[in-house]
Parts: structure tokens; C-alpha cells; sequence
């Protein structure tokens, strides 16, 4: 918390560090100057909406030093700052968010990474307690399964939409409205009186939380320059590594001390805190899109010799004389008008956000999606495989145990996301640097592809390797921790994947890098609905063993081919999109 007092407080700018320092006074132009500024004015273009006074600079700004560049970060005045419950926020907006302190940038990615650890607890909280749950409800297993299967679900579809509205409405609204409505779902959770209202407000909560699983990338590319983007999603994708990690565990305490209502509890007050961090110390971080210019022209030029008002294209006549008095047809013309305006406004709000998903007909954008899909539904089998292999003889573990089972697969996306991170900008820097591509300044050049090298061939190795390690393990009933362990090289292989697929997209739409994210959500997020719904049945049917065979398969033949086309073909696919999306 440190870089945030020094935002507020200012620190010596000899340390490099952005520093609050004061602006330079407004001095009144000279005459000459007035006069050279009116005769300049003559095509007099303005911006639109005018203000009603000069708006004042801010009296304080940061700047940061680089070398011998000083890089200037101003802070947006308080009555302009974007966002839902704005003025609570004591981290200040700026004009070019990747100005922020080093420390601010860390302390954003930290903070947005816990929200987006909601998202993930919420769905492997209850794994340990889906017995109990049916148990209570008087259901069978496959049914209150949906509530862990829809809410992967809604993680899938619901992002569309608030990516969508992120890009208009920014990243804070977004933040504060979802996490509000996540508390509200998960409340209604925890009292649900029926298997059917807990399964629709657990539906609900995901979508609700799944928010910063498109958003949160989005704000980490709008504070990080690509170089250093890797880490910083190494370090935003500990708060979804964390979620599964921890909450099984905590899930599986709670179920057996105070019965599986309690995980709902926890999960409310986990919102609360969350929310409450969003609203004092995130601050809008998107760009603000360039006002509309538009060109005026005096009354007078509108005027004619008699006097009469000639109505022109570029102006509107009632600017001029005010409004026309009230007739039928002006009426129905009105209702007309307001009636376009809504339909525009719905097709916005429920139908535009769809299509963000043509955004697969590009083959880069599809082979990454498809390879991170892969890997993200084998997740979910064996997630709920561990729950029902491991409940039964030849193990029979409780709740608490089933919770600490999850660890393994955890610990290696937690190893990964920290060491995977820096190892790829360090990937990106070499491939640059081998290539020979700099700009005319000297500084590297990165391509997303670059990203997809040897880590990418590792990730392909060791996910399909230990699926089919894993699967024979507790096919066969091997000790527990035989299948432990091959869950931890699971859990390093899926999680390259994830990580390098995450940050590619967002380089492939650096402008639209939300959209990008929640086409990656959408995506995997089916394959992770579909292995939650078919892991029971098929492990009653064929058994692990054969179960994740066929996923190694998959994986085996999917892996080489996705990083293989990538590497050959990459450049040219991003290029062609690039090419088609300008042209739209």
C-alpha cells in the first residue's frame, strides 16, 4: 500500500518512481496571441459537447523519469473521473493508465486478481459437499451436479456481455455492478429451500463473478506495456489458481463442521470484502475514446437577404429558433424516434454482444481458443472424478480429505503461473531479438505468436501425459498419492496453456482486449459445461481409465497441431485479420 500513499502523497522523483509533483500555473494569453487564435478559428471546429467554462488542469500530475525521457501521468480531476461510485475510489484516475507507479501497477493486478479468484471458488467450493447437497435436497448426483455444471455455464455465456459493456461503460461499473449482484445470488444460495432454486441463483452467482474473467485481463492490458504483460498475468492468474486451490479445502472444513450452507456464507463474505476493495482503490483504467469533432458555422450563415431561416444539414434548426410548435405529425414523428432509440439500445445491450463471437472465423483466434478449450474441460473431469473416485472404496475419504485432494493440480498452476510468466516474456524478447525486428528507436518488436515456443510444447506434453497417468492410477485404486502426483504435472501443462493462450488474445485485439478474453471464456468454458456434465456418467459407464485415454488422445493430437499451425502460419493469420477487421 505503499505506492498508493506515494500516488497521494508524492515521492522524490530522483527514485524514478511516478511522483505527484505540481503542475504549471495557467498564464492568460497576450493579445497578439487572442487575436492569432480567432483569425485560427475560422473553420471554427470545436468539441462537442461544449463546456460551459475552460476546464481548469488538474493541480497535480505525476511524471516519471526514464533515462532522459520524462514520462508525464496526469491525474484526472475528481468531477471527471469515469466509473460507478467514482468519487469513493482513493487510487486517482489518469490519463494513460500504463504511467501508473510500478507499485500501483502491482497492487491493481493483485487486487483485480483476487476478484477474480471469486469466480473459481464459487464453483470448486461446493465439489467436496455435492453429496451433502443432494443428500439435503433429496436429489440424485447427476441433478445436483447441473449446480457446479450450469454455473461453468453461465461463466461461458455471461462474459460476452460484460466485455461488451466494459468497453463502453468501463472496467469499475462493470466491477462494482457484477460483485454487487454476486452478493445478492449467493445469499439466495444459501438459503435456497429447493435443488431447483439453488441450482438457478448458483447459475446466477457465476455469471455474476465470471465478470473478471473477461474484464480483468482487459485491465491488465490496459497497465502493462506487452513487455512486461506476461508477469503481470502470471500474477493475475494466481487469484483462478488460488480459488481452486483453496477452496475445496475450505469447502470441505466448512461442510463437515457446519454443513455445505456454510460454504454459501463464505463465499458472501468473500464478495463483500472484494467489493469493498473495488470501490476504494480501483480506478477506471480505459482509455477514454477521442471526442467527436464536428464543424459549425455561425446563425448568421444560415440567414438569408429576406431574413428567412434556411434550414441546413449541418445544423439543426431548432438551435436556431427553438423548437416547432407541437402537431400531430411531430408527435408521432417523436414516438418514432424514441421507439428507434430503444430498439438500437436493446439490440446493444442483448444482441451486438453475440457478435463478438465471429471473431472465431479468424484461425488465429480459433486455435488458441480450441487449445486452451482442451485443456480447460479435461479440468473439469477430472475435478469431479477426484470428488467421485475418491468418496467411495477403495479410498472412502470424507469432505475435509476430498478438499485437500485438490491441492496437487493447484500447486502446479501456482508454480507455473509465477515461473511461466517471466519465462514467456523472456521467450518474446529472444524471438524478437533473433528475428532482428526493432523499431526505428531501437526497442524490440513482439509478435503474439512468438509466445507459443517451447513452453507451449511442454504445456502440450505434460497435460495429456498426466491425464492418462492419473486415469489408470485411480482406475486401478494405486495408493492416493500415485494420482496426486500426476495431478500436480497436470495442473503445470494446463496452466502454460492457459497463460499463454490468455495473453496471446489479448495482443491479437490490443484495442478490444475484453472481447478477446470472453471469446477465450465462452469457448473453454462449453468444454468445461460439457466435462462437468459427462465426467459421472462416463466414469459409471467406462471407468477412469478408459475415460481419460480418450482425453489424453485428444489432447495428444490436439497439443502438436495447434502450436505446430501457430508457429507456421501466425504471422500471416494475424495479419489477415488485422486487414479484414480495419476494413469493417
Amino acid at each position: 500500500m505503499a505506492g498508493l500513499w506515494s500516488q497521494h502523497h508524492g515521492e522524490d522523483a530522483s527514485t524514478g518512481d511516478l511522483s505527484l509533483v505540481e503542475s504549471r500555473p495557467y498564464t492568460p494569453k497576450s493579445k497578439n496571441e487572442e487575436e492569432s487564435d480567432q483569425s485560427s478559428n475560422a473553420s471554427s471546429q470545436i468539441l462537442v459537447p461544449p463546456p460551459e467554462r475552460p476546464t481548469q488542469p488538474h493541480p497535480l500530475s505525476r511524471s516519471l523519469s526514464v533515462g532522459s525521457r520524462v514520462v508525464a501521468a496526469v491525474a484526472v480531476p475528481h468531477n471527471e473521473r469515469r466509473g460507478l461510485l467514482a468519487f469513493l475510489t482513493l487510487v486517482p484516475e489518469v490519463t494513460k493508465p500504463t504511467d501508473y507507479t510500478s507499485t500501483t501497477k502491482w497492487s491493481l493486478t493483485a487486487l483485480v486478481s483476487i476478484a477474480a479468484a471469486a469466480a473459481p471458488a464459487g464453483s470448486a467450493i461446493i465439489m467436496p459437499a455435492l453429496a451433502d447437497i443432494a443428500e439435503d435436497f433429496d436429489s440424485n448426483p447427476t441433478v445436483t451436479n447441473l449446480s457446479l455444471a450450469l454455473y461453468v455455464l453461465s461463466m461461458s455465456i455471461f462474459p460476452l456481455w460484460w466485455s461488451s459493456f466494459s468497453e463502453t461503460l468501463g472496467r469499475r461499473t462493470v466491477y462494482v455492478a457484477s460483485f454487487s449482484l454476486f452478493l445478492v445470488w449467493n445469499v439466495l444460495s444459501a438459503v435456497s429451500v429447493n435443488v431447483i432454486m439453488f441450482i438457478v441463483m448458483r447459475t446466477l452467482s457465476g455469471g455474476a463473478a465470471s465478470s473478471v474473467q473477461a474484464v480483468g485481463a482487459g485491465t491488465i492490458a490496459d497497465i502493462w506495456e506487452p513487455k512486461d504483460r506476461g508477469k503481470a498475468m502470471g500474477l493475475f492468474y494466481l487469484g483462478p489458481l488460488c480459488g481452486p486451490l483453496l477452496a475445496p479445502m475450505i469447502g470441505g472444513a466448512l461442510a463437515d463442521a457446519l454443513g455445505w450452507r456454510s460454504t454459501q456464507w463464505f463465499l458472501v463474505g468473500f464478495g463483500g470484502i472484494t467489493l469493498m476493495g473495488i470501490l476504494l482503490l480501483l480506478p477506471e483504467t480505459l482509455l477514454k475514446r477521442q471526442q467527436t469533432v464536428v464543424r459549425t458555422t455561425k446563425v448568421t450563415d444560415h440567414v438569408s437577404e429576406t431574413g428567412d431561416v434556411e434550414p441546413r444539414q449541418d445544423i439543426d434548426p431548432e438551435a436556431v429558433l427553438g423548437p416547432k410548435p407541437l402537431r400531430r405529425a411531430s408527435t408521432m414523428q417523436s414516438i418514432q424516434l424514441k421507439t428507434s432509440k430503444w430498439i438500437r439500445v436493446l439490440r446493444r445491450c442483448l444482441v451486438d454482444p453475440l457478435s463478438i463471437l465471429l471473431l472465431l472465423r479468424f484461425p488465429a483466434v480459433l486455435v488458441t481458443v480450441y487449445y486452451a478449450s482442451i485443456a480447460f474441460g479435461s479440468l473439469y473431469v477430472l475435478n469431479v472424478s477426484i470428488q467421485e473416485t475418491f468418496r467411495i472404496p477403495p479410498y472412502g475419504f470424507s469432505d475435509s480429505i476430498i478438499g485437500l485432494l485438490y491441492i496437487p493440480n493447484s500447486l502446479g498452476y501456482l508454480i507455473a503461473s509465477l515461473v511461466g510468466g517471466r519465462w514467456v516474456d523472456y521467450i518474446m524478447k529472444r524471438e524478437a531479438s533473433k528475428a532482428g525486428r526493432y523499431d526505428e528507436k531501437g526497442r524490440p518488436i513482439f509478435q503474439p505468436e512468438d509466445r507459443m515456443r517451447e513452453n507451449a510444447w511442454l504445456g502440450a506434453v505434460l497435460f495429456p501425459s498426466a491425464l492418462l497417468w492419473y486415469g489408470w492410477a485411480a482406475h486401478n485404486g494405486a495408493t492416493w498419492i500415485i494420482p496426486m502426483i500426476a495431478n500436480f504435472f497436470f495442473g503445470i501443462g494446463s496452466m502454460l496453456i492457459f497463460q499463454l493462450a490468455t495473453t496471446m488474445l489479448t495482443e491479437f485485439l490490443p484495442r478490444q482486449a475484453s472481447t478477446g478474453i470472453a471469446v477465450n471464456n465462452f469457448a473453454r468454458n462449453i468444454f468445461g459445461f460439457a466435462g462437468s456434465v459427462a465426467a459421472e456418467p462416463a466414469i459409471l459407464a467406462i471407468g477412469n481409465g478408459w475415460l481419460f485415454t480418450i482425453l489424453a488422445i485428444v489432447g495428444i493430437i490436439s497439443g502438436p497441431m495447434c502450436v505446430w499451425s501457430m508457429k507456421k502460419y501466425g504471422t500471416k493469420w494475424r495479419d489477415s485479420m488485422n486487414t479484414a477487421m480495419n476494413a469493417t
